[in-house]
């Protein structure tokens, strides 16, 4: 209920502790826009049946509501999970992925990309120094080979946070 109220909003009366004027939900909020999905392959069955129908339609029912409105958006959608093995698994729905597969676009993980690092890591130190409002430092040739040999599990968030907390440690000491 709660993702469905998210993206689809309700209406007062919905449920426990909604609000009294109800929810505009995601998708009518980005009524003539995109909406951004990440994570697309952790959404539970009965959410992708809901997806799936408002895909078809393009209309969405407020959560408690027996009212039906028009939106017109795009899905742009995000997962790290491979979605043909969640087919076959059957957790994810085959019908939904043929629907949101229109463009599939690939991107390769930072451990496969390796020569990006050094700029990336420039990128944050600068955007992390200003956000913090610290003097700007530069990484080592050490401190920049141990990011180029390490594996990143975690992927470019993975590299941000290290960097992050490095700027962090190193300016409180």
């Amino acid at each position: 209920g709660l993702l469905q109220s998210e993206l689809f909003g309700y209406v007062e009366g919905s449920f426990t502790g909604a609000k009294k004027s109800g929810k505009v939900g995601k998708f009518e909020q980005a009524d003539g826009g995109t909406l951004f999905l990440d994570e697309i392959g952790e959404m539970p069955i009965d959410m992708q049946v809901s997806l799936l129908r408002f895909l078809q339609d393009k209309i969405i029912v407020r959560l408690g509501d027996n009212r039906s409105r028009y939106v017109d958006v795009r899905i742009i959608a995000a997962t790290n999970r491979d979605l043909l093995k969640s087919i076959e698994e059957g957790s994810f729905r085959q019908d939904l992925y043929y629907r949101l597969n229109v463009v599939n676009i690939k991107m390769p993980a930072l451990r496969d990309r390796k020569e990006d690092i050094p700029l990336l890591t420039d990128y944050f130190i600068d955007e992390i120094c200003t956000q913090y409002g610290i003097e700007h430092k530069q990484i080592s040739t050490s401190g920049l080979e141990k990011l180029l040999t390490y594996d990143w599990p975690g992927n470019i968030r993975e590299l941000r946070n290290i960097i992050e907390n490095a700027l962090i440690v190193s300016n409180t000491s």
